[in-house]
């Protein structure tokens, strides 16, 4: 896989991307447990979060494009069309009050 043919693709196209490499990682070869797979995207929230507190900005940024690749492999699983859903959910945020009405 080349740089050059990952940058500028949309999210749904890496969601494509993430999801056969995981496919073909053997990743998919079961039914996924969705449960499971939503607490290793936190794992990798949680793993970066710790790179972040020791000062290691170079595990950090990777940690953090773990979170995405799982969440993104998550979405390609699912046939979820992640564009659209972000675009319409903020939409709905944008019609929300200031810090959606609360005082913290």
């Amino acid at each position: 896989m080349e740089e050059a043919t990952v940058k500028g693709q949309s999210l749904n196209e890496l969601s494509q991307l993430c999801h056969s490499i995981a496919v073909e990682k053997g990743f998919w070869d079961e039914k996924r447990n969705i449960g499971e797979a939503l607490m290793l995207i936190v794992t990798e929230l949680a793993e970066a979060m710790e790179a972040h507190r020791i000062q290691d900005e170079e595990n950090f940024r990777e940690e953090l494009a773990d979170t995405f690749i799982r969440l993104l492999d998550l979405c390609g699983g699912l046939k979820i069309d992640i564009e659209e859903e972000i675009y319409t959910k903020a939409l709905k945020n944008k019609k929300r009050p200031y810090k959606h009405g609360k005082i913290c």
